[in-house]
């Protein structure tokens, strides 16, 4: 009887509904098929907008996390976990952060990023038994990713995040959902029915990775990643972010490129210690001192320098 029920309420999801504007797509040409996708993606932006309030719920949450010494957990099935796992791997490299410190996690493990396991989502007792495994604690801030709002796996993760009194933010696409029962922060982003009915990697995960990278972004930036609004956390690992580092040194400090790749070298590749040094006119050590008492701001470790 239960199983049913979901199903008669799947039909009637925002998410599973018809668009008036795409019923006789199959039609179309090329040129008229990207034109309703376009006109269609347009409007996606306006529906983050709505819920930026919801959103900031979520960032001042996660934000407490880290300076708990928490970490920020993505959970999903399918594409929404996916999209978890994609802004999580972006984090270190951009912000110099743990690979522990934000991480995603996708129903049927690793595997499941690039080939699709059946079943996985319907179990609640996975998404639990995977929160288990990584030593949930109550510093950390679970964000459960379900376009639809009502996937087991997320159901599971939420409820066990929840009772070990850990941050929790459901994340989905239509009114009432199930997983946000199940949060503290429930941010329900209406896109309107997909192009094609139900194919929520379309218009549901545009907005959905929309809202991960303000959340993750500006979580790091209240963090003291970033001056003015370069990358200064820049994890130096490549030619090209060695040329970017050297650049936003040279833009923040105005010295001259010789100057700034020496900094660069003598801070050991740590971007915010080059700038101060520069800056500050101080070594390596006292650089680190500055950022240090300003607790990682760059802004806050010049300003003391002058003091």
């Amino acid at each position: 009887m239960e199983a049913f029920t979901l199903d008669r309420e799947l039909v009637s999801l925002t998410t599973e509904s018809r668009n008036e504007l795409s019923m006789e797509i199959d039609t179309a040409s090329a040129g008229e098929i990207l034109r309703i996708f376009n006109e269609e993606d347009q409007k996606v932006a306006f529906a983050v907008k709505e819920v930026t309030a919801d959103i900031e719920k979520a960032v001042e949450q996660v934000v407490q996390s880290f300076k708990k010494g928490g970490r920020l957990i993505y959970i999903g099935a399918g594409t929404s976990g996916r999209l978890g796992v994609l802004d999580a791997v972006e984090c270190p490299p951009t912000f110099s952060t743990d690979p522990e410190l934000v991480q995603g996690i996708i129903a049927g493990g690793e595997r499941a990023f690039t080939k699709a396991v059946e079943g996985a989502e319907d179990k609640p007792e996975l998404g639990e038994a995977d929160l288990k495994e990584i030593g949930l604690t109550a510093n950390d801030t679970v964000i459960g990713i379900a376009a639809s709002g009502r996937t087991p796996y997320v159901i599971g993760a939420l409820k066990y995040a929840r009772s070990i009194g850990a941050g929790t933010v459901a994340l989905s696409c239509n009114k009432g959902s199930l997983i946000g029962k199940e949060a503290e922060i429930n941010i329900e982003v209406i896109v309107g029915p997909e192009v094609l009915t139900g194919s929520t990697r379309l218009k549901s995960a545009t907005a959905h990775k929309m809202i991960l990278n303000m959340i993750s972004t500006s979580s790091m930036i209240l963090m003291g990643k970033a001056y003015e609004n370069l990358m200064v956390d820049v994890h130096v690992s490549n030619h090209k972010l060695k040329e970017r580092a050297i650049g936003i040194i040279q833009k923040i400090t105005k010295a001259d490129r010789e100057k700034a790749e020496q900094a660069l070298t003598d801070s050991d590749l740590q971007v915010k210690i080059a700038i101060i040094m520069i800056t500050a006119d101080v070594s390596k050590a006292e650089a680190q001192s500055l950022l240090a008492e300003a607790g990682g701001y760059v802004r806050k470790a010049i300003q003391l320098s002058s003091k």
